[in-house]
C-alpha cells in the first residue's frame, strides 16, 4: 500500500502542477485509494547534464516515489537521436546512438542529487532504444494511423515555420508517435512533464487507448521562464546545471530576472508554499528582490549540493560582486618559468581550450590582478608569483612559483 496522507496527496497534485488530464479528479482518486501506480519522465539526452528544468519534473517523481508509487526515469538514448521538435524553429541536429550513451552516462549520479535508486522503492531507469529500434515499417505504419496530418499541423511550431517557410521535416512527425509509444511499451499509469510536452504526453493517452484501452493519464507541470515567457535553456538563456559549482549556481541565480524568483522558490526549492507566498508579498510591499533572490540562490544551493556550500557560496558572491574582492580560497597554479597567457589559461582550466582562451582574452574577459589583458601574445614571468588570474566575473586562480 502507498501513503494516502492527504496532505501530500494534495502538495504533489498542486505543487507546480499546470493541468492534469483527462481531470485531476481521476488521479486524486487513485492516489487516495492507495493503488500504487506506475509513471515516468523522460529525457532525451541531447547535452551532458541535467539542468535544473529537469530537476522540477524529477522533483515531482521524487513526491511520488515518497508516496510509495513506481517512478521512472526514462532516457530517451533513440529519441534522442532524432531530437524533439518542440519549440524548435528548425530541425534538430540529428545525433548517433553512441553521442546520445556518452551524454547520458552520468544522468543516473546527476539525478540521484533527487530521486533515490536505492532502498524498498527504488526508482528504475530505462532506455528507449530497447524497443523503439526494434520495430518495423509495418509497426511504424500501425502507429502512424492513429493520428491525422491535421493533427500533427495543429502543434505551434510547424504552423509557425509553415507561415515563415521553413520546411517541416516527415521525420519530425514521427516523434510524438515515438514518445506516446513509450508508454505502452512501459504500461504507465501516469506520465509528468511540462506544458511545453502537453502534445507528446497526449500521442502517448490516445495510444493506451488504442492499443491497450487504457485511461492514462498526463500532468504537465509549469515551465521555469523569464519575464518574456521563454523557458530556461542552453539557447534561451538562464541554463543552471545540477554539477554546477556552488559559486556559479548561486551566481547564475542572482543574475536571473526578478520576475522569475517566486516561480523558481515554488519549483525549485522545498519551502513551504505558506513561506512562498509570504515571499511574493514581501516583494508586493517593496522588499528589495535582490535581497529575496539570495534567499532563493541559497535554498537552491542548499538543496543540490549542503547547506555549509551554500553558505560558503553567499560569502563568495558578497565579498566577488559586491565588495568587489577576489575570493579568500583560491586554486593556486605554479608559474616557474616564463609561459604565454594562452598557456596558463588553459593549464588552470579557466577556460576549454586555447580557441576558447583567445575568445575570452579578445572579449576583453580575462584580468590580471585587476587589469585586463590586452594582448593574446602576452606573457606570463615565472617571477610573478602571488598575482591573481581572472576569467569573467566569477572565476580565478592565484598564480604561485
Amino acid at each position: 500500500m502507498t501513503n494516502k496522507d492527504q496532505e501530500k496527496i494534495q502538495e504533489v497534485l498542486t505543487r507546480g502542477v499546470d493541468t492534469i488530464y483527462p481531470k485531476a479528479e481521476m488521479l486524486e482518486s487513485r492516489l487516495k485509494e492507495g493503488k500504487k501506480i506506475r509513471l515516468y519522465v523522460g529525457i532525451d539526452p541531447t547535452g551532458q547534464d541535467l539542468h535544473i528544468g529537469h530537476a522540477l519534473q524529477l522533483r515531482k517523481l521524487r513526491q511520488f516515489q515518497d508516496l510509495g508509487h513506481e517512478i521512472i526515469m526514462l532516457i530517451g538514448s533513440f529519441t534522442g537521436m532524432i531530437g524533439d521538435p518542440t519549440d524548435k524553429g528548425a530541425a534538430r541536429q540529428k545525433l548517433t546512438r553512441k553521442e546520445v550513451l556518452l551524454n547520458a552516462a552520468t544522468y543516473k549520479k546527476q539525478a540521484a542529487k533527487i530521486l533515490s535508486f536505492k532502498g524498498k522503492n527504488p526508482a528504475k531507469i530505462m532506455f528507449n532504444h530497447k524497443w523503439l529500434s526494434k520495430m518495423n515499417f509495418g509497426d511504424v505504419v500501425d502507429l502512424a494511423s492513429n493520428f491525422t496530418v491535421q493533427q500533427m499541423l495543429e502543434r505551434d511550431m510547424f504552423e509557425r515555420r509553415i507561415k515563415e517557410g521553413k520546411p517541416v521535416h516527415l521525420h519530425e512527425f514521427m516523434y510524438p508517435l515515438m514518445q506516446g509509444y513509450d508508454s505502452v511499451e512501459m504500461d504507465v499509469d501516469l506520465e509528468v512533464g511540462g506544458t511545453d510536452q502537453t502534445f507528446n504526453m497526449l500521442a502517448g493517452r490516445t495510444l493506451m487507448k488504442s492499443m491497450k484501452g487504457k485511461e492514462k493519464m498526463v500532468m504537465t507541470l509549469k515551465l521555469l521562464a523569464n519575464d518574456e515567457g521563454k523557458k530556461m535553456s542552453k539557447t534561451e538563456g538562464g541554463f543552471i546545471a545540477l554539477n554546477d559549482a556552488p559559486e556559479d549556481m548561486y551566481g547564475k541565480i542572482m543574475a536571473m530576472d526578478d520576475g522569475v524568483i517566486i516561480p523558481y522558490f515554488e519549483l525549485c526549492t522545498d519551502l513551504p508554499m505558506e513561506e512562498v507566498n509570504g515571499k511574493k508579498i514581501q516583494m508586493e510591499q517593496g522588499v528589495n528582490p535582490r535581497d529575496i533572490k539570495a534567499e532563493l540562490a541559497f535554498e537552491v544551493v542548499k538543496t543540490y549540493h549542503d547547506e555549509e556550500m551554500a553558505k560558503k557560496a553567499a560569502e563568495h558572491f558578497v565579498n566577488v560582486f559586491q565588495k568587489h574582492e577576489a575570493p579568500k580560497d583560491m586554486k593556486e597554479l605554479a608559474v616557474s618559468s616564463p609561459e604565454s597567457i594562452i598557456d596558463v589559461l588553459v593549464r588552470s582550466n579557466l577556460v576549454s581550450s586555447k580557441s576558447d582562451a583567445r575568445r575570452m582574452i579578445e572579449q576583453k574577459g580575462v584580468k590580471l590582478d585587476g587589469d585586463v589583458i590586452e594582448s593574446v601574445d602576452q606573457m606570463i614571468e615565472g617571477t610573478m608569483g602571488g598575482i591573481v588570474l581572472q576569467k569573467g566575473k566569477r572565476h580565478f586562480v592565484k598564480l604561485v612559483k
